[in-house]
């Protein structure tokens, strides 16, 4: 073993008399494999990250890496004990970070050639494995998950926590294939297609004698213009007793509904169940190619997105939604065995939300004398942004129309309300529901609304107000709501004093990490526990918010907004990706831990640190250190 501390960043050859034995260089290795990356490299690599690596120890206090040595030349392996980073004021301002057995530091200075910004310290009796730079460099070109690792440390870290997840859940997994599959691997069935003028004898007779359900009608260019299923047989040739020497024009289902090459199995489920339709034509550079179809997608499945969404449709009253709220949950779980992503999955959730609620508005409208034409309901916070989880309570409002009664309206908006909580969706502990006076305005009310909170809102008006700035239009006149959102959306970016208080209101957060850089839990029913909405996406939700405003981003989803704002904030790609892939896990986190009925205590949202496995719990730590990272240039940005 190499001297105590040594010189990290200039290390003398070690005598042989100091090398490790073969028998310790394979004790090392069978250590390393216990850890991402080298649990998934070959051992012949292991076994050279050994070989090339010297041991070394730190007593408490010690410097291990200090930037004022210069640039880092050397990767470190924690074995044992641990190490923190601290940077200028962390310890006062909560920049510490601590890593622990198991992790490689510090990865970005040592990629870049530089000296690292932040002073790194053994915090116990600290024994670590030091590799030269330009042997890990070597090792990176060999070993292709040691280098993606260095490369992508916290993107791959959400790989390997999706992979576990998936592996967890997928004896109850039901599908065949994962919603993340490109149209181009499924629409493996070669198109028939047909020109408009072919008569519906010669069309009629392909499908018999193929036996297929479907004939696409293309122009000459190979583009589809529309689409004669089995079905539409009946419906639009039999019954009305078209000539079969007619053209297929003449009846085909038209525009049809293809999607790119490149859109995924579940941007075609969607459309299936928005549209009502069982096959989806494939295009290239807007030429047919293929058609995918709903036993595609969901051969072995017994519960499909299209079958839920249609029992959403035919539903009748609140009695069969009720039912149908329970698929949702039982198909959110499915999904979750398929390793399916949280945005995926929370898009899927929030769709089929979408659409129970849409069925229940249009039933109690009909049966209130609403006319929907004239007025629109609004999805607000999780539903807004399309991000909902599992356990989600109501947030909506209603546009009337100018100069009408509220009374009426009030009355069905309740209704809705009430059956909404009966499907399982709670009613909202806060109020913030259509069937409050305040929330069921005409749009001329809510433009002086918004502009109030924009022009004037104290910081507690505005902290109440946060979720309406996540409204999208669920039932009803659309125009309405996207008047006012661009309206919000150029009044709000053009008042800095707004944008300013919204950026204090969302730094009132604490990231849950301590002094030292580890989690800052909460002891409840004798776990240590973290809320992940509250102390997690919530602080991701308020920054992609105000950064969306400032910058007059229309989106409204999370996710969406990070990946459109990193660019404008001349953000480098991978640390944009860091923040929707953190963003992404916490997401995950809370729809694991809400299937498997696993939180803490009586939030949906709390769950037990202690009991996560290795990767899980270090990824959690990465997710909460670019959090961090992020408040701190809002901070930088709004707070000087």
């Amino acid at each position: 073993m190499a001297p105590r501390g040594g010189t990290p960043t200039d290390p003398a050859p070690l005598p042989d008399a100091l090398r490790p034995s073969g028998s310790l260089l394979a004790n090392l290795s069978d250590e390393l494999r216990r850890y991402p990356p080298f649990d998934e490299m070959e051992a012949a690599h292991v076994a050279a990250f050994v070989a090339a690596s010297r041991q070394a120890y730190y007593a408490p206090g010690e410097p291990v890496v200090d930037p004022q040595d210069g640039p880092v030349r050397e990767l470190f392996f924690i074995r044992r004990g641990a190490v923190t980073g601290k940077r200028g004021l962390s310890e006062v301002s909560g920049g510490a970070f601590q890593y622990e057995a198991g992790d490689l530091f510090p990865i970005s200075a040592v990629l870049a050639q530089r000296a690292p910004t932040t002073l790194y310290h053994a915090t116990e009796d600290t024994f670590v494995l030091v590799i030269g730079a330009e042997d890990m460099r070597a090792l990176a070109a060999q070993s292709p998950p040691f280098g993606d690792f260095l490369n992508r440390r916290i993107l791959k870290f959400l790989e390997l926590s999706r992979a576990a997840l998936q592996v967890a859940y997928s004896s109850q997994a039901l599908a065949e294939q994962s919603l993340e599959t490109p149209l181009s691997e499924l629409g493996h069935k070669a198109p028939v297609s047909c020109a408009p003028h072919t008569p519906l004898r010669e069309v009629l007779g392909q499908m018999h004698e193929r036996r297929i359900g479907s004939m696409l009608v293309v122009d000459g260019a190979g583009a589809p213009l529309g689409i004669l299923t089995r079905s539409d047989v009946l419906g639009r040739v039999v019954l009305p007793q078209v000539p079969l020497d007619a053209p297929v024009s003449s009846v085909m289902v038209r525009p049809v509904h293809s999607l790119p090459h490149d859109a995924s199995a579940q941007d075609a489920a969607l459309a299936m169940s928005t549209h009502g339709i069982r096959h989806v034509p494939i295009t290239r550079a807007g030429r047919l190619v293929g058609i995918v179809s709903e036993r595609d997608l969901f051969a072995l499945q017994r519960l499909s997105l299209k079958q839920v969404s249609s029992s959403i449709r035919n539903a009748t009253g609140v009695d069969t939604l009720r039912v149908v709220a329970h698929d949702i949950r039982r198909f959110a779980r499915t999904l979750l065995g398929q390793g399916v992503q949280a945005r995926q999955l929370t898009a899927l959730i929030s769709h089929l939300n979408d659409a129970l609620g849409a069925r229940l508005i249009e039933l109690l409208a009909q049966r209130h004398g609403i006319a929907l034409a004239d007025c629109c309901w609004l999805a607000l916070g999780s539903e807004g942004r399309g991000e909902q989880t599992i356990a989600t309570d109501q947030d909506n409002a209603l546009i009337r129309p100018d100069g009408s009664e509220a009374a009426p309206y009030l009355a069905f908006a309740r209704e809705v309300n009430q059956a909404l909580d009966d499907c399982g969706y709670p009613l909202c502990k806060g109020g913030v529901m259509a069937g409050n006076p305040e929330l069921c305005l005409t749009l001329t009310q809510w433009r002086e609304r918004f502009a109030n909170w924009i022009e004037h809102g104290s910081p507690q008006d505005l902290l109440n107000a946060s979720i309406f700035f996540d409204f999208r239009p669920l039932a009803g006149h659309e125009a309405l709501a996207r008047a006012l959102h661009d309206e919000v959306l150029a009044h709000a970016r053009t008042t800095p004093r707004f944008l300013k208080q919204l950026a204090l209101n969302g730094l009132g957060r604490t990231v849950p990490l301590n002094w030292l850089g580890n989690i800052d839990t909460e002891a409840v029913e004798g776990h240590d526990t973290l809320d992940l909405k509250l102390q997690g996406t919530a602080i991701f939700v308020d920054v992609a918010r105000l950064y969306a405003l400032a910058h007059g981003v229309p989106a409204t989803n999370t996710r969406e907004r990070l990946e459109a704002v990193g660019p404008l904030l001349g953000v480098p790609a991978h640390e944009a990706q860091a923040w929707v892939g953190g963003f992404d896990y916490l997401q995950l986190l809370r729809l694991h831990a809400q299937l498997d009925g696993t939180t803490v205590g009586d939030s949906p949202n709390r769950i037990a640190v202690d009991t996560l496995n290795d990767i899980d719990r270090r990824i959690l730590k990465e997710t909460l250190r670019v959090l961090r990272a992020l408040q701190q240039r809002l901070t930088l940005d709004y707070d000087r």
